[in-house]
C-alpha cells in the first residue's frame, strides 16, 4: 500500500511525525506538508500564485516534501502528478485536537481528506484529544488500525472517514454521525498606536451537542468516533418544501 501522509499543522508538527511512525509498517510512506500552520484554514485552493514544493526531512530524518500551499493544495499537487508512483490513501493528521461538528467546515486535516476523494483516492482525517504530554502513540495506532481497515474493505466513492481519538483510556470505536456545535464567540476590538480599529475573533472554547450517535457523543464517553463525509452539501430534505415555492421569474 502506498499511503499519502499531510497535515494542517505544517512539517514539523509532533503528529505528523507519530502518525509517519505508525503508518510506515503498513507500505510505502510519502509525507507532503505545509511549510507553516494552516489550521482553520478550510478547504482553501491556491489559484492566484505558483506553489513550490522543496525536500525536507521530519525529527527522525526520514525524507518528505515541505509545501508553500494549504493542506487541500499538497494533497492536490500530489495526486495530479507531482507523486509519480499510484497513492493508495491519503492520511490527514495527527490534529492535536478533535475536529467534530461544525469545525469540518474549517478544518484544514479535514479539508485534505476530503481533496483526496475528489481524485478519487480514499481519505482520513485523524485528530485526537491530546493531553499536555502529547502522546500521540494511541492516536496512531488507530490510524493504523483504520487505514487497515479502508484498504481492505474500500470505501463508498466520494467518501472520506473523519476520525476522533479522545484522550485516556478507549473504550471501543464507534461510527458516528456529524454533531452540533456550540459557539462562544465574541468580537474583541481594540486599537492599535495610531489609533486604528482592529479585530479578534475571540471567546469561550466552544462544546457541542452530546446526542447519541453523534461525534460529541462518542469522545464524551470515551470511544473514537469514526463518521463519513461527502462533498455533497445538498439538504435533501429541505427540496420538496423548497418545490412548493411555486417561485417564477420574470
Amino acid at each position: 500500500m502506498h499511503l499519502l501522509l499531510t497535515n494542517d499543522d505544517g512539517i514539523s508538527a509532533p503528529g505528523l511525525l507519530a502518525l509517519k511512525q505508525a503508518l510506515e509498517p503498513l507500505g510505502q510512506v510519502t509525507v507532503i506538508a505545509p511549510s507553516r500552520n494552516y489550521s482553520a484554514a478550510g478547504h482553501r485552493k491556491t489559484m492566484h500564485k505558483p506553489l513550490r514544493i522543496d525536500a525536507a526531512r521530519l525529527d527522525d530524518g526520514a525524507p518528505a516534501w515541505v509545501c508553500s500551499g494549504a493542506p487541500s493544495d499538497c494533497v492536490a499537487l500530489a495526486l495530479l502528478g507531482f507523486v509519480k508512483e499510484k497513492v493508495d490513501l491519503v492520511v490527514s493528521g495527527i490534529n492535536p485536537g478533535p475536529n467534530m461538528g461544525q469545525d469540518l467546515t474549517y478544518s484544514g486535516t479535514v479539508s485534505a481528506a476530503l481533496e483526496s476523494v475528489i481524485a478519487n483516492v480514499p481519505g482520513i482525517a485523524i485528530s485526537a484529544e491530546v493531553r499536555e504530554d502529547a502522546d500521540y502513540a494511541q492516536p496512531g495506532r488507530v490510524a493504523a488500525a483504520v487505514a487497515q481497515a479502508v484498504a481492505r474493505h474500500g470505501l463508498p466513492p466520494g467518501v472520506a472517514l473523519n476520525v476522533n481519538v479522545p484522550a485516556g483510556a478507549v473504550r471501543g470505536i464507534r461510527f458516528t454521525r456529524q454533531g452540533w456545535s456550540i459557539f462562544r464567540d465574541r468580537l474583541v476590538e481594540r486599537l492599535d498606536p495610531r489609533g486604528r480599529p482592529y479585530y479578534w475573533i475571540g471567546g469561550d472554547r466552544p462544546t457541542g451537542l452530546t446526542d447519541e450517535g453523534t461525534d460529541f457523543w462518542a469522545l464524551e464517553n470515551g470511544y473514537v468516533s469514526i463518521t463519513p463525509l461527502q462533498l455533497d452539501l445538498t439538504a435533501h430534505s429541505a427540496l420538496p418544501a423548497l418545490l412548493e415555492w411555486k417561485l417564477a421569474y420574470e
